[in-house]
């Protein structure tokens, strides 16, 4: 979001016209603390995973020059697609957002884990364009949007693509200029197991914009058909040293998720699996491992300068039992070669915390996505940063950003429905992390709340903050949302602090969430400590989204 007033040219002016005095919220921190991040690291030689630390799920990367760019999955926060930057594969930044206009879309009324699902980004140098093709699941179905230059923020409009069903489509441009989409759609026929997809092929006209011919059918089933593989999906294609290669997930996204390949001599086949697949899985490790990373899968090829390739793909990091809060996060291995194949890791071994880079970089790595690491953002520019989203598409400005920090303004909406609720988050990013906020606000009717929210959907968060209750006292409140709103906790205001600015704090361990409140943001006072927060995680939640945390504000 370059110019968040761009975002709503014929909205902006609605802003702070309610008449309400809003919450303003003067700072926002975030920190992480993760143990596995604590060990040293040749920070020239080496790279440490997650790549992308939270929820960037669904990673797809390209190159141009010596530009990598890499896009994940949003769902249904807004903006849609985060894009990030590097030239060396390892130092990532966030540029900006594929969709950052409602124009681009709409997501009202659309449930969290709809909307956009796993993009793929793609380069074509023969016209100097960059390519972002993508499933609206809720809305327009398959898709793509276009650019010149990532850097500016500023891709085309969605171009339907009617023909193409299913999810997971990915763009190739081969070297006679042809190009094509291959995606996951329901096999010919009637699927003759649960889980039973195929993986299809348009010719794609690059003048139009639009397929071409007839569609066929590369992958019926999976890499073993008498196995009955289920959702084989997230597609790649590629051309090196002549052989047409097919990369898949298979496996489903939890614990049994892997990556496959297939090659043929040409690009519509026929493709033979790999005697060795998986190339890529973590599915056939002991469950009690230390630190366990889980569910790897969904993957992509990129190939250096110099010729070295690399594989980015998602994975979890659980607290225990497969719990995990932080959401399907972004890592990247090099890949080594077998018999002509690639492959990202052999088997039976666990993915790394810290990996051996093909070849030194020429100065040392430095990521905000990586590692433990301080956030701060004191809002006081015209733009809200990139890592900030929205539940869904907001349809008005209703907060504002400026020396006093960020103020939102009640907009009838709750962040327990399906709705656009005036909330502003960033994501959880560490197991054991730190957030906190000092808030301006004054609640005038019971059921008024401001503070922050860790949120994974509508039914599943926790809201702590400033509130009125029934008896018109004024309160720091947690209240714990599991398909019904619970009150932990609760501590009264002292009347000489009422009118007074009141500092948040929220901590995480693992499954545990602890909360905290001061009046001076020097002493202290526990509201609820280490609260089952397990709740959040994608496995008691359901769909496919972590844990965002941020300010809210409801009247």
């Amino acid at each position: 979001m370059k110019k968040a007033i761009l975002l709503f040219p014929l909205l902006a002016q609605l802003a702070c016209t309610s008449g309400r005095s809003g919450a303003t919220f003067r700072y926002f921190e975030y920190a992480g603390a993760d143990a596995t991040f604590a060990g040293y690291m040749d920070a020239t030689r080496q790279l440490r995973n997650p790549l992308l630390s939270g929820f960037y799920p669904d990673p797809s990367i390209c190159r141009k020059d010596s530009n990598y760019y890499m896009a994940t999955s949003s769902f249904a926060y807004y903006p849609g697609i985060p894009i990030f930057h590097s030239v060396d594969l390892v130092s990532w930044r966030q540029i900006g957002h594929a969709l950052n206009r409602p124009s681009q879309l709409n997501l009202a009324g659309k449930r969290l884990s709809g909307g956009l699902y796993a993009p793929a980004i793609a380069y074509n140098k023969r016209n100097d364009t960059f390519y972002l093709i993508n499933t609206n699941v809720d809305d327009i179905g398959n898709f793509i949007v276009k650019t010149k230059n990532p850097m500016e923020n500023s891709w085309s409009e969605p171009i339907r693509l009617p023909k193409v069903g299913g999810i997971d489509p990915s763009l190739f441009f081969d070297d006679d200029g042809k190009a094509y989409i291959v995606h996951n759609d329901t096999p010919p026929g009637k699927p003759q197991w649960s889980g039973h997809r195929a993986i299809w092929m348009h010719e794609f006209d690059v003048a139009a914009d639009t397929t071409a011919g007839k569609p066929a059918v590369l992958v019926n089933g999976g890499v073993d058909t008498a196995q009955r593989p289920v959702w084989i999906e997230a597609p790649h294609l590629y051309k090196i040293n002549g052989y047409y290669y097919l990369m898949c997930a298979e496996g489903g996204t939890s614990i049994n998720h892997s990556e496959v390949i297939f090659r043929a001599d040409s690009v519509w086949g026929p493709y033979i699996p790999w005697s060795k697949n998986p190339i890529l899985t973590q599915r056939d490790l002991p469950a009690d491992r230390p630190n366990p990373i889980t569910n790897a899968g969904h993957a992509d090829l990129v190939q250096t300068p110099e010729g070295d390739w690399y594989a980015v793909f998602l994975a979890c990091r659980p607290y225990r039992d497969n719990l995990f809060n932080t959401g399907r996060e972004t890592f990247m291995l090099p890949v080594t070669w077998q018999d002509g194949y690639p492959v990202i890791l052999p088997k039976g071994e666990a993915v790394p915390y810290i990996a051996n880079l093909h070849r030194p970089l020429r100065q040392p790595a430095a990521s905000p996505y990586q590692g433990n690491f301080a956030w701060r953002d004191d809002f006081n520019g015209n733009a809200l940063a990139h890592e900030w989203v929205f539940i869904r598409t907001p349809q008005a400005k209703w907060w504002k950003t400026g020396k006093a920090g960020l103020t939102l303004y009640p907009n009838g909406q709750s962040i327990r429905e399906l709705a656009n609720p005036a909330f502003i988050g960033r994501r959880q990013q560490h197991l054991s992390f730190e957030a906190s906020t000092e808030v301006s606000y004054r609640p005038s009717k019971a059921g008024d709340m401001a503070g922050m929210a860790c949120y994974q959907r509508e039914t599943h968060h926790f809201v702590f903050g400033k509130t009125m209750n029934a008896d018109g006292k004024t309160y720091i409140a947690l209240d714990r949302e599991q398909n019904g709103a619970t009150r932990i906790a609760e501590t009264e205001i002292p009347p000489e602090s009422l009118h007074k600015p009141v500092c948040l704090k929220i901590t995480g361990s693992g499954g545990l969430y602890s909360f905290y409140a001061s009046c001076d943001g020097l002493t202290w006072t526990t509201v609820a400590e280490n609260v089952d927060a397990a709740h959040l995680s994608t496995e008691v939640a359901g769909g496919f989204t972590g844990v965002v945390l941020g300010m809210y504000v409801e009247e």
